[in-house]
């Protein structure tokens, strides 16, 4: 699907100057030429199905060779009792190795280093996480920038894609017949759009007491007045 989506944004004019991002799975040459040749730049996230590429960029930031210099960014934010802590790094050092390697256009590769904290739970574990990413964004670019693209395709992961997938069940959804699957997304996307526009903080708790609540409670989030 990934492949055919992107020939309609890139015949619409739309993925010129673009940033595209995915994770692993989208972490392939073939899709990486297909968004260059349309204009636009890829940020993919890399792990175990593309093993000669996660050598080559995890060797880089544990074992830089002599004289490397990483562009670095900082950020530390609270969120939910949580405090968490993302540092990255970025080289340009393997641009040339895997452009002949085949992969497109390299212009970044980067490291990111996240550690979450609860620090009013002491007995909470810390978690560490080191994740690494491929990307076509020049060597000029702000590091910060860059760690800013990370986040925002997360933010759509969690935002929606989790969202849909665990809080609104359609992993475990066994419907497949005919157009129902494309209508019920629809009417999913429906709700988390309609719940995210009134400031719902927590979409789960606010699902469980609407259940509970009648058709009433839907009429308000409508705009409708209850007969």
């Amino acid at each position: 699907m990934a492949p055919r989506l992107l020939r309609q944004v890139a015949a619409a004019g739309a993925l010129a100057g673009r940033l595209v991002s995915g994770d692993a799975l989208y972490c392939q040459k073939a899709l990486c030429r297909q968004i260059r040749a349309g204009g636009g730049d890829y940020l993919f996230g890399v792990k175990g199905n593309q093993p000669d590429l996660l050598e080559d960029v995890r060797l880089l930031f544990t074992d830089p060779p002599p004289g490397e210099r990483f562009l670095s960014a900082h950020t530390v934010n609270k969120a939910r009792g949580r405090l968490e802590e993302r540092r990255l790094r970025a080289s340009a050092t393997l641009a040339g190795y895997l452009g002949a390697a085949g992969w497109p256009e390299v212009g970044l590769v980067l490291e990111v280093s996240t550690t979450v904290r609860w620090p009013r739970q002491p007995d909470q574990p810390m978690r560490h996480e080191v994740r690494y990413f491929v990307s076509s964004l020049p060597a000029t670019t702000p590091p910060a920038h860059a760690l800013r693209a990370v986040r925002r395709h997360w933010q759509i992961e969690n935002g929606l894609h989790w969202t849909r997938d665990m809080t609104l069940g359609e992993d475990a959804c066994q419907v497949r017949t005919g157009h129902a699957p494309q209508v019920l997304a629809a009417v999913r996307n429906a709700v988390v759009g309609l719940l995210h526009a009134h400031g719902v903080p927590n979409l789960a708790a606010t699902l469980r007491a609407n259940a509970w609540s009648g058709p009433s409670a839907v009429l308000r989030l409508l705009g409708l007045t209850p007969s």
